[in-house]
């Protein structure tokens, strides 16, 4: 199994990133696909999720800023993150977990990738 993100930099306060996910060796469809980050010192925190019954969820603090998607034909995930704040900075995680319509926030997922940097700063 192998998630892989990419497109992680640095930007200004406002502006946008687009990560994405590239995942192999399971059956994609069929896993739920999480976006996490964590904060150096803090726990990691539940960001985004797409369930594999086109369900979705956000946590509050990037309701409205940040859209997450998924493509099964591509075995890839995207989260657009939009009116980044210096607070979204931190190390954004992909995972994916076999209960594809049941995992529930707080708990981990099965896989995650080695993650990504994203600062936000001017």
């Amino acid at each position: 199994v192998q998630l892989v993100e990419s497109g992680g930099g640095r930007v200004r306060p406002g502006g946008s990133l687009r990560l994405s996910c590239a995942a192999s060796g399971f059956t994609f469809a069929n896993y739920v696909i999480g976006w996490a980050r964590q904060v150096p010192g803090k726990g990691l925190e539940w960001v985004s999720a797409f369930y594999s019954d086109g369900s979705t969820y956000y946590a509050e603090s990037v309701k409205g800023r940040f859209t997450i998607s998924r493509d099964n034909a591509k075995n890839t995930a995207d989260l657009q993150m939009n009116s980044l704040k210096p607070e979204d900075t931190a190390e954004y995680f992909c995972a994916a977990d076999r209960d594809g319509r049941t995992w529930t926030p707080g708990y981990g997922m099965d896989y995650y990738g080695k993650g990504i940097l994203v600062t936000v700063s001017s």
